[in-house]
């Protein structure tokens, strides 16, 4: 990949974007983030990043919400975004024009959601990671492409080392090429695996490998077969998710229910209708410790796309529907009166709306300072965003109006408000099916552009 780059006198890039494709699991956000890490040097100006989320079980990011983003990144205030979406990528385009940064656009599904996002100069380089050759990107965008396949066998057999050195010194070279096979070669199915061998140092190689074949003969019975690498991945998630405790499982699947792939440790919890923070702390860890869960900050995880996808299966198969509509229902009260606990340090003028006290089973978050509201409200927007239609979804047409309000009066002072409209209908939708007039009538867009006193003209109603 350095090929992009010039000579070290900082010259024009030999291209302006550079997509990195490649199969499910294959390591392209890997690979994006530890060259960024490495050439940091080459981009004075700074790096920028926003994941699309093209191929998460939700909703991917549209352009005009990721330029938000990055243009709040680069320093532009919220309010000063472009609503249209060529405006803000012209504002984009021409805070970059002279500026050396590197953009990684990661897991992008479309060269829609792409080209909007493009610097436009031979200064900065953009760099896409994506199961689809986006080939329009070539043709148009002049981009370069490097595909990513499974690795080398020898490749594939040091991963698998590197990861169990120390726990299995003794290993046989040809056992770890089957395991390695097995595994389809795939770097996130081999670290699973090798972290699952590396747990279990006593237990002989042979009798991991007849394990993951048990498993791989149930996926063959199962699947059409027409995508053996993505099979192979299925099957290690299964051959790891069926090693976990009973508790820990149950909390893996129950995640697979969080309206977005991020979350925190008390969201965590009320899905898992548990009081015990230390409790559900342990789980997390042991997610994370199976490669199952990445952890990104202190107490705060997320979901590889396929993982996600996976636990919503398990949730839908082993977990019975009381059970996932009680654990779906906790999440979201958690937060709708963690969000109704913001909203009166963040909008404290704004009428409260009228909730009934949080189930017994959810204990959702009390703030001291105004700081500590916004920072959770920023934190929590994509799940907010999400747990809207999440509840109408699932029938709980009282959670969506509520939430769809009270998320309106709890946004942090530089929230994007593009997302909104589509949020505030389904709210709307929502009260209207339950007859809930006061509701119908509720302020939860922004003012119109004349007004400057700062009250509500449009409602629900007026903008549904």
């Amino acid at each position: 990949m350095n090929a992009v780059l010039t000579s070290e006198d900082g010259g024009p890039l030999v291209v302006s974007v550079y997509v990195i494709a490649g199969t499910a699991g294959a390591g392209k956000t890997s690979l994006a983030l530890r060259w960024a890490h490495q050439v940091r040097e080459r981009f004075p100006d700074g790096q920028l990043y926003a994941n699309l989320r093209g191929y998460d079980p939700g909703e991917p990011v549209a352009a005009r919400e990721a330029l938000h983003r990055l243009l709040t990144s680069l320093g532009v205030p919220a309010e000063a975004v472009p609503q249209d979406l060529d405006a803000a990528a012209a504002l984009y385009r021409s805070l970059l024009a002279d500026r050396r940064v590197l953009v990684v656009l990661d897991n992008a599904a479309t060269v829609g959601q792409v080209r909007p996002l493009l610097p436009g100069s031979a200064h900065s380089l953009v760099l896409v990671t994506s199961r689809s050759r986006l080939s329009g990107l070539a043709v148009r965008d002049g981009a370069r492409r490097l595909t990513l396949g499974v690795l080398p066998e020898p490749e594939a057999v040091a991963l698998l080392r590197v990861v169990t050195a120390g726990y299995r010194p003794v290993d046989d070279e040809r056992q770890l090429a089957e395991l390695a096979r097995l595994c389809a070669r795939l770097p996130l199915a081999l670290r699973i695996a090798a972290e699952r061998a590396a747990s279990h140092p006593h237990l002989r190689l042979d009798d991991l490998i007849a394990e993951l074949r048990d498993e791989s003969a149930l996926w063959d019975a199962l699947s059409t077969g027409d995508d053996e690498e993505a099979e192979a991945v299925r099957t290690v998630f299964a051959w790891s998710y069926r090693a976990l405790s009973e508790q820990a499982a149950r909390l893996f699947r129950l995640l697979g229910l969080h309206p977005g792939p991020e979350f925190g440790l008390r969201a965590a919890a009320a899905l898992a209708g548990s009081t015990s923070i230390s409790r559900s702390r342990q789980l997390l860890d042991s997610l994370v410790g199976a490669h199952l869960l990445e952890q990104t900050a202190p107490d705060r995880y997320q979901f590889h796309d396929l993982l996600r996808a996976y636990a919503i299966d398990q949730a839908q198969h082993e977990e019975p529907p009381a059970e996932r509509e009680a654990a779906l229902r906790r999440v979201l009260e958690w937060y709708l009166h963690t969000a109704d606990a913001a909203q009166g340090w963040i909008n404290p003028a704004e009428d409260r709306v009228t909730l009934t006290p949080a189930p017994d089973d959810v204990s959702p978050l009390t703030f001291s300072e105004y700081d500590a509201a916004v920072d959770w409200a920023e934190r929590e927007h994509d799940n907010l965003l999400q747990a809207v239609p999440t509840a109408a979804d699932a029938g709980q047409d009282r959670l969506a109006w509520q939430l769809a309000t009270v998320l309106w009066n709890a946004q942090f002072p530089s929230v994007s408000g593009t997302s909104w409209p589509a949020v505030g209908r389904i709210g709307l939708e929502a009260a209207e099916r339950l007859g809930e007039r006061a509701a119908q009538g509720g302020p939860v867009f922004p003012p119109c552009p004349r007004e400057q006193g700062g009250k509500w003209e449009r409602t629900l109603r007026g903008l549904a």
